[in-house]
This record gives C-alpha cells, structure tokens and sequence, in this order.
C-alpha cells in the first residue's frame, strides 16, 4: 500500500503539529547524554535516558555518524567602515570548489552566499579590518553574479593565513534561526558533535549532539561497529516546504565524502545500519542510488553519481531494469569495485534525494533523531522510516515533556 504511493502528492499540511515555542529547546541539557530517549519499536513507546541507548541496540551492528563540523558561518561587514550592516552567510565554496582545499586557500577565495541587508550594498567592496595573533589583516569582500537564490562573493586579504583562520576570527556560528537569539560562547562547542571533524556544515547534525565520550566507549563495550561518513549541512535543511504538495518543494544539493572502508563494513554487515540523524540517512540512502547507477553506466564519473531529489521514485516506478530492484549488497558492491577501478579511497559526490512517504528503505535499519519541525521534509523522512506512524511518537513527546528542535531530545526509532 504504502510503497506504490507516488511521494510528489503528499500533502505537507498533512505533516503539521501544534509545537508551542516553550517546547523549543533554547540551550542544551549542562550534561548531553542525560536528554531523553523516546523508545519506539514496532508501534509501542517508551521512555529513558540517552545514556542507555547501547542497551537498546543489537549486539555485532553498526552504527554510522556523519562527522561533518559547523564552521563560523556568518560574516559581518558595515559599508564604508560605518554604514549599514551587511551580513554574508557562506554557503558553499565556489572558487576552489572543493572543501578541504578552501579552508587552506590563502589570499583569495569565493564562495556562493546569502547576503542579508543586499540592498544597501549596490557597489564596491566592502572591508573589515581586524587581527590574527597580533597580525592586522584587511579582509575585502566583493559581489560576484548570481547563482541560483545565493551570490558568489569573492573574498580577498593579504598575509599568509588562510580562510579557515580568517572564519575562525571573525565568523559567527550560524544556530538554528528558530532558537530567536544571538549564538553565545558556549554554542561553539555544545553545537558541534563530540566527534566533528571535517569542516564544511551551516548546521549541526543535531542527533549527534547527544554523543559523549562515555557513550561512544559504551557503545564500543557493546560490541557496535562505528563508521563515520561526511555530509556537510546545508541552510536548505531549516527551508519549510511552502508548497502545499511536496512536487513543488526544492530540495538542497549536499556534499558527501564516504571512504571505502565504511562501503567494505556496510557489506560485512549485510548492508543494514543503525543511522545517527537524517543526514546519515541521506548518505546511506544515497549510496544504493549510486550503486544502482554504477550498475547502469560503468563509466559514470564522480559527479554524475549526484542523486537528484526523485530520482528513486523515478527508477522504482519505471518499468524496472533488474538493476533498479537489486539488492542492497549488489548494488553497494558495485560502487565499491567503481571505486577500485578509478583508484578512490573516498568517493566525494553530493545528493538531493528527498526521502518521504513512499520510500523504500534499502539500509537504515535503525534510526537516533531528534524531533523536527512541523512541516519539515526531516517530518517526511521520519514518517517514511515508521511506515507513516509519526503522530503517536510526536504525541507521546509532547505528553512527556520532551525537548524538541537542535537542542533538544532524543529518540531511537525501531520499524
């Protein structure tokens, strides 16, 4: 019933819930593992405390983290020195295009933006000064064209520090804009993971903030297998779907980097996974997709293996090639021979897929989230992954008291 549905005629009001503002949780928990734990396995809910979730998963599974780190996002500049105030949030980097190589650029980058208060600034380039380790540093920003709704801004600056010193100067964490206050001194280390290391996300993949040491070594102590994975958050995860049937929403393009290593454990474990967040999911997802087009071209490069937002309803509900039904395993072994072939230890792709209503999991077996917003395609995903059960998990937080949003709870979700 629920598999043939085609996705694009869901109806977002069908995904609302009333979330008063003072369930929103504000700040972090002083300790992260002491969050609530919702509990659903096969329809029935329970509660406990995040530091038990070991107890709750299968001995010999694996776990999988997205370790992407939120960079200082938010830039400030006044025109003329003294002038209106002109924010530029980065969201992905244009000029090099590639992640690692932009937080070591020196003297010159570019990146696609959104400019708040564009406006004011018709012309010339805006400058601040300020200083690294006693240094004085000028850093020159300068409207480039348009791409898509963002702008590529090109920034310039002398000296031999690179861009990664410069946002970690100057920028500011970019909190959800939901939490309606300004980031503090704090946010730039409870809104980052325990285990965040590759930086590149505007956003936390906020599942994983509930991760503490203690909690990793318990996990250990429980015989579950940890990988981790990359996808860097876009902004686009706190857009709200604004058209009525989700056909009309766009979803954002994400960056993802997986290492062969972490396809050789999906495949030892039978290509079934306990996902830490939605963007975990999304990579995990995404790799069947691109497997299944390995499958169809051999010589597909890196970047056609992009997963566009339909693309597996497209595939599922086209009279199938055998390859649109392979199995998880024939489908990521494929990807992982592509990969010998073209000599890769780590694939760097991106994807769009949205998963909603309809969706057919191929690997997340397991899934560790928080609660999302109403009318959100993370709302869509989650109801996709309890075979459209969402309400009574939702009810069931809002009766107990959870927090909800980035900041809040938690929940182990069990089909």
């Amino acid at each position: 019933m629920y598999h043939n549905m085609d996705p694009r005629h869901t109806h977002i009001s069908d995904y609302d819930y009333p979330l008063p503002d003072e369930r929103i949780a504000k700040f972090p928990l002083p300790r992260r593992d002491n969050s609530k734990l919702l509990v659903y396995q096969q329809g029935k809910v329970s509660h406990d405390v995040f530091y038990n979730l070991p107890h709750y998963l299968p001995q010999g599974s694996l776990m999988v983290f997205n370790n992407t780190k939120v960079i200082q996002a938010r830039m400030h500049f006044r025109k003329g020195g003294q002038g209106a105030l002109i924010e530029i949030f980065l969201l992905e980097p244009a000029i090099p295009a590639d992640y690692e190589l932009m937080f070591q650029t020196q003297h010159r980058c570019s990146w696609y933006c959104i400019v708040g208060n564009l406006k004011k600034w018709k012309e010339g380039p805006l400058t601040r000064t300020f200083t690294i380790d006693g240094h004085p540093i000028q850093l020159s920003a300068v409207r480039g064209p348009q791409h898509g709704t963002s702008l590529r801004i090109d920034f310039q600056w002398e000296g031999s520090h690179t861009f990664a010193d410069i946002i970690d100067a100057i920028g500011e964490l970019p909190i959800p804009p939901y939490l309606n206050r300004e980031a503090q001194e704090s946010d730039k280390t409870t809104y980052q993971t325990v285990y965040s290391k590759i930086k590149g996300s505007v956003a936390a993949p906020t599942a994983g903030l509930h991760f503490t040491p203690e909690v990793l070594a318990s996990l250990d102590a429980h015989g579950i297998d940890r990988q981790e994975l990359t996808l860097h958050v876009g902004a686009g995860t706190f857009k709200p779907v604004k058209s009525e049937e989700i056909a009309g929403h766009e979803m954002h393009t994400e960056y993802v980097a997986v290492s062969r290593q972490t396809i050789e454990m999906l495949l030892t474990h039978h290509c079934q996974a306990i996902a830490v967040g939605t963007t975990s999911v999304r990579t995990l997802e995404s790799l069947y997709w691109m497997g299944v087009k390995v499958m169809a071209r051999p010589d597909i490069t890196e970047d056609e293996l992009h997963v566009g937002q339909w693309e597996p309803y497209e595939s599922e509900a086209a009279t199938p090639p055998a390859e649109c039904c392979a199995a998880p395993a024939t489908a990521l072994q494929a990807l992982l021979s592509w990969m010998e072939r073209n000599r890769l230890d780590t694939l760097h792709t991106s994807t769009q897929i949205i998963i909603a209503p309809g969706y057919d999991y191929k690997i997340v077996k397991m899934l560790v989230t928080n609660f999302h917003q109403p009318r959100s395609t993370l709302l869509l995903l989650v109801s996709a992954f309890v075979k459209g059960d969402w309400r009574s998990i939702y009810r069931y937080a809002l009766d107990h008291d959870f927090r909800f949003l980035s900041y809040g709870d938690s929940s182990l979700l069990i089909p």
